[in-house]
């Protein structure tokens, strides 16, 4: 979940873990092995992204609160059918949280799926709804940064994840200290196209973006 305040009104606002866990209860995070475990048979693409995914790529360790597993948007039926039957689901967005009953439609402003067993279990997950095109993958903060899925994505032990640079795209916008650790540990595997991509969306913050350095250096 990624201690971030869904309910306050006008956006999401940074929460210690426990301050969330206070709020919203703890968190017990699925590994990517027990998401492939428990997706097998969806008949959707699916793929981990976020700190999973760059530990994947980078083989460097670190911890991890939750994980982010991603759908397109247009496939969150599939993804809510198979796993309503044993879990319970809620829409995270600005306007706040809201348990997704079976049959009641996700919100348009919900970016998100927060997935528990019940009212008393930790949070295992999130599923995170990516807007497309046609199918292809799109980058919800630059709608014309679109890529096929076999471009975003790489597999790994049955578990696809998304690329190191797509990630990194989505934490620089206000990177954390974990965030400028990924940078670092991916930052030397990066091809010349990665380090494009991720230039792109880094050239777009505001002046003096931190990371403008490590790329210049780079």
């Amino acid at each position: 979940m990624d201690e971030q305040d869904a309910v306050t009104t006008g956006g999401p606002q940074r929460l210690a873990p426990a301050e969330f866990q206070r709020i919203y209860g703890p968190q017990r995070s699925w590994t990517p092995v027990e998401v492939r475990n428990l997706l097998h048979g969806l008949g959707v693409p699916w793929w981990v992204a976020g700190g999973w995914a760059v530990e994947a790529f980078t083989g460097v360790a670190r911890d991890h609160e939750d994980i982010d597993v991603s759908v397109l948007r247009r496939d969150v039926g599939a993804i809510r059918a198979h796993l309503e039957p044993d879990w319970h689901l809620w829409s995270a967005g600005d306007s706040g949280l809201l348990h997704l009953r079976p049959g009641r439609d996700v919100p348009e402003d919900s970016g998100q799926i927060w997935v528990r067993e019940h009212a008393l279990a930790p949070w295992r997950g999130e599923i995170l709804l990516n807007p497309d095109v046609d199918g292809r993958w799109q980058f919800k903060r630059d709608p014309t940064l679109v890529v096929s899925l076999d471009d975003a994505t790489w597999e790994r032990d049955g578990v696809r994840y998304l690329r190191p640079e797509l990630v990194l795209a989505h934490k620089a916008a206000s990177p954390r200290p974990k965030d400028d650790a990924d940078l670092e540990a991916a930052l030397p595997l990066l091809g010349a196209a990665q380090v494009a991509v991720l230039r792109r969306v880094v050239d777009a913050q505001p002046a003096g973006h931190p990371w403008r350095a490590r790329l210049d250096a780079r």
